[in-house]
């Protein structure tokens, strides 16, 4: 077996649906069996069409074996779904239904009611109750509820009902895939980064992670004793050989490594690779070497490798492994990326996870670098920012780690895009390397050498940056800006790039401003982030992002998504209205992390 056959052994989380109905019999109950029984199939049918798991397959759903009218029969139903491996609930009903003997009571499952809008019976009323229940019992619950009167017979799903729905199952699955798997820290702090500091009551208590550790020798000593599949890495020294070019080296001729020594750097940064992607997920033909505890892995959905700089001083740099890994494609071919945040960042690591759950496409890390202003630019190259810079953007630049999906050479209508790993195409896989050159280390930053990704995005995608930060008596705050790549002219781009690190990964940013809080400008985006490094992801998902931040606990204190897509717990309703940002963190206060 190889390690992508086993990399998802233990299969995902399914949704639950759960068809509610008003128990009276002789006559009320029978008349709404088949009614309430086909919302429940429809509601299964429109999340297996259009949500796919992370390796590409569509999710899964199971329904109840019967109505649910009582407390008996939703015990039946819970039992059914523990022992299918049910992580999300969704009840469905057209009618009055007994609120607390019918509702999902599980405090870990993420749940969700459709009250059908029609008036032959109160579906509206029964959503009303159970809801009430629910914040009474302290267990948040989605209400959803259409905006125009269906008729009885109608079995079609409103498409602001489909657009709810979706939005709470993507983040629901979310929830329930990273409950018990790992974050692997690959060594500790890297110069004294916070979001280093990895905080095994943060993955705990809010994402249901453990957090496992390994010490950065292990590297060497994978290396020394040949602890990794030797006929692999000559399979992706040929591959490197012929798909990754070298760039300039821009460090002094006097200091330059030989042919010899960056030869010996392309070997070591591979092997770092494939002992990295070990390390997380374990690697099957490990065990035929007689290396069975090897072999496991530790369970790891995303992970960050330490690098600067004990590592750094010495050996070549993570850039390569980080790329790589991040990317949805290697020797291998296409296939899902390996989710590793640089500098053992393990805050941007988790919203990284978060972005790619929700999407089932690559991640950006990246520094959010410079605020250049219009003005800047101007004095600068002497080119005035016009289209969706006119206000300025952001430099978003990191060392390596940067996915090459990220290039946006894959297509779409003729657009650039991000796509999930099934829809990749080998040529879109081969213009995102083709569009990157490995330039040799920076020896002021990297002594031990290595190489760094170097690319520049194209323009006009949709983006969604985000970062996760912890504050003291608070506990984690999420923050999000929507915007959009943005291409500048070559000279541009080379005057301003060159001020910097002109041998990394290049993302030229500008966020949708509207003229409120952190969103006044693009400067007030930039001041008001909080941290130094972002995670990028393709598309505007900042509305899924809060549904799924609302699901684990965590306020977001700063966004610019359209109230319209806001979508929470009703609950987070009860503690004010006017003012959403400030209810959702009293709610997130009050409710606790979903797994304390």
């Amino acid at each position: 077996m190889t390690v992508e056959q086993v990399r998802w052994k233990e299969g995902f989380p399914k949704i639950g649906i759960r068809p509610t109905i008003d128990g009276r019999r002789k006559g009320v109950r029978e008349s709404l069996e088949d009614q309430t029984m086909a919302m429940a199939e429809s509601v299964a049918r429109l999340l297996t069409e259009q949500l796919r798991y992370p390796n590409g397959q569509p999710v899964e759903c199971v329904i109840a074996d019967s109505c649910i009218g009582g407390v008996a029969e939703s015990a039946a139903c819970a039992t059914k779904f523990a022992r299918a491996g049910v992580g999300v609930s969704i009840t469905v009903t057209p009618c009055w239904c007994y609120g607390t003997e019918t509702m999902d009571m599980d405090p870990s499952i993420p749940k969700a009611v459709w009250g059908f809008n029609g008036t032959e019976r109160p579906g509206a009323v029964y959503l009303a109750a159970v809801l009430a229940g629910y914040a009474q019992k302290g267990l948040p619950a989605f209400g959803i509820y259409g905006g125009e009167v269906q008729d009885a017979g109608d079995t079609t799903i409103p498409e602001d009902v489909k657009e709810k729905l979706l939005r709470f199952a993507k983040a629901g699955i979310a929830t329930a895939i990273m409950r018990g798997s790992s974050y692997l820290s690959m060594g500790s702090v890297s110069m004294g980064i916070a979001g280093s500091m990895v905080s095994d009551s943060f993955f705990q208590e809010y994402l249901g992670m453990r957090t496992e550790y390994i010490d950065m020798t292990e590297f060497v000593r994978r290396m020394e004793e040949g602890i990794y599949d030797s006929a692999e890495f000559e399979k992706a020294l040929a591959w490197v050989e012929e798909n990754c070019k070298e760039g300039a080296d821009n460090n002094p001729e006097s200091i330059q490594k030989t042919r010899e020594q960056k030869d010996q750097d392309w070997e070591t940064v591979v092997k770092m690779t494939l002992i990295a992607r070990d390390l997380m997920v374990g690697n099957p033909r490990l065990a035929e070497l007689g290396y069975g505890e090897e072999a496991l892995g530790h369970n790891a959905i995303v992970s960050g490798f330490q690098g600067q700089r004990q590592w750094t001083d010495h050996f070549p740099n993570g850039d390569f492994l980080e790329a790589i890994l991040n990317s949805s494609f290697d020797w291998n071919g296409i296939r899902a990326p390996y989710l590793v945040a640089t500098e053992n960042d393990s805050l941007n690591g988790a919203v990284m996870l978060m972005g790619y759950l929700l999407t089932n496409t690559a991640q950006i890390f990246a520094d959010v670098r410079t605020y250049w202003s219009a003005e800047s630019v101007e004095r600068v190259t002497g080119h005035k920012l016009d289209g969706l810079a006119e206000n300025g953007m952001l430099h978003l630049i990191n060392s390596g780690p940067a996915t090459l999906d990220g290039t946006g050479e894959q297509q779409e209508n003729g657009k650039p895009v991000m796509k999930p790993f099934w829809n990749i195409t080998e040529e879109e896989a081969d213009r995102c390397l083709q569009a990157t050159s490995w330039r040799p280390a920076s020896v002021e930053y990297f002594r031990g050498g290595g190489y760094s990704s170097d690319y520049l995005t194209r323009g006009g995608m949709p983006m969604t940056m985000s970062r996760i930060n912890l504050v003291k008596g608070i506990g984690p705050v999420l923050q999000i800006a929507e915007g959009y790549s943005v291409e500048l002219p070559e000279h541009v781009h080379d005057v301003l790039d060159k001020r910097t690190d002109p041998t990394w990964p290049t993302t030229w940013f500008a966020p949708v401003l509207n003229g409120e809080g952190a969103f006044r400008s693009v400067y007030d985006v930039m001041d008001n982030w909080g941290a130094n490094h972002g995670s990028i992801s393709y598309g505007h998902i900042g509305a899924d992002l809060i549904t799924l931040a609302s699901i684990l606990r965590i306020p977001v204190n700063m966004h610019n998504v359209p109230d319209e897509k806001l979508f929470r717990p009703r609950a987070w309703g009860l503690f004010g209205t006017k003012d959403a940002e400030a209810a959702d963190y009293r709610a997130c206060q009050n409710f606790g992390p979903i797994y304390k």
